[in-house]
């Protein structure tokens, strides 16, 4: 799934081409948007703000409407020159914006709505999102009190991946930020002080700004995707299994991860 500073990538190259520009041409390809009429309810309409929360992507229109996105695991944003060839095939493209000589295209949804701008603040799952992790502000004891008001026998790495607590972290940079960190993340949250949580988070927020900048550049991980490979700290191999209820991967050294 797509994590926090891939959306807020994507976004920044959507805004260079969308913002305060009126789309030449909107098309919504998936049958399953031609009944809402989109291209009709758009037209004329300028882009006011392209943004995103998390993994969380909005395009804001005049007229007080926004189409909402989460990529989830099979979606992806794209930007092309026209003429130019798409990152995927045209039959996946459920959403296409045409503006100044650029194709901004959604692939594969699977949230893709067009909402009022009150139901992006009313909506319940965007309501009760935690701060940013790439927020220009970060309030520790707003995050801590989440972190807090969740299960304590909890595992750590899967409470970093509650969007409620703090949204953007996904399987990557929780399994690199609690290594960085050198904190255990199965260690129960009842047992990770608020010094040790702040720093895995303080890792992150330090991290991500660069691929949320730059676009994800191939990098060498510390544990992530390297399962039986030595950790780059203590040589111990490195472990991956499924975690608490959604058995998400995590990746972690069982020798200095304490």
């Amino acid at each position: 799934m797509p994590e926090g500073d891939t959306i807020h990538h994507a976004a920044a190259r959507i805004r260079a081409v969308l913002e305060r520009r009126v789309p030449q041409e909107i098309l919504t390809p998936q049958s399953r948007h031609r009944p809402e009429r989109w291209p009709q309810r758009l037209a004329g309409r300028a882009v006011r703000a392209v943004d995103a929360h998390g993994k969380h992507l909005f395009v804001r229109f005049e007229g007080d409407l926004t189409l909402h996105s989460h990529l989830r695991m099979t979606g992806a944003w794209s930007v092309h020159r026209e003429g130019d060839r798409w990152q995927r095939s045209r039959r996946r493209a459920w959403l296409v914006l045409r503006a100044g000589g650029f194709e901004v295209v959604q692939f594969d949804g699977p949230v893709l709505e067009l909402m009022p701008d009150a139901r992006t603040r009313s909506h319940p799952r965007l309501a009760a999102l935690g701060q940013d992790v790439l927020g220009a502000a970060f309030d520790e004891h707003r995050f801590l009190g989440r972190l807090r008001a969740d299960d304590p026998t909890r595992p750590i790495g899967d409470a970093l991946l509650d969007q409620r607590t703090i949204a953007g972290i996904g399987n990557l940079w929780k399994s690199e930020a609690c290594f960085a960190a050198g904190i255990d993340p199965w260690r129960p949250l009842g047992d990770v002080s608020d010094e040790e949580a702040l720093s895995i988070v303080a890792f992150a927020r330090e991290e991500m700004p660069q691929s949320a900048r730059d676009g994800f550049i191939a990098r060498p991980s510390a544990v992530y995707r390297r399962d039986g490979r030595p950790c780059p700290r203590c040589g111990t191999p490195v472990r991956q299994r499924g975690q608490w209820d959604d058995n998400r991967l995590t990746f972690w050294c069982p020798g200095c991860q304490a």
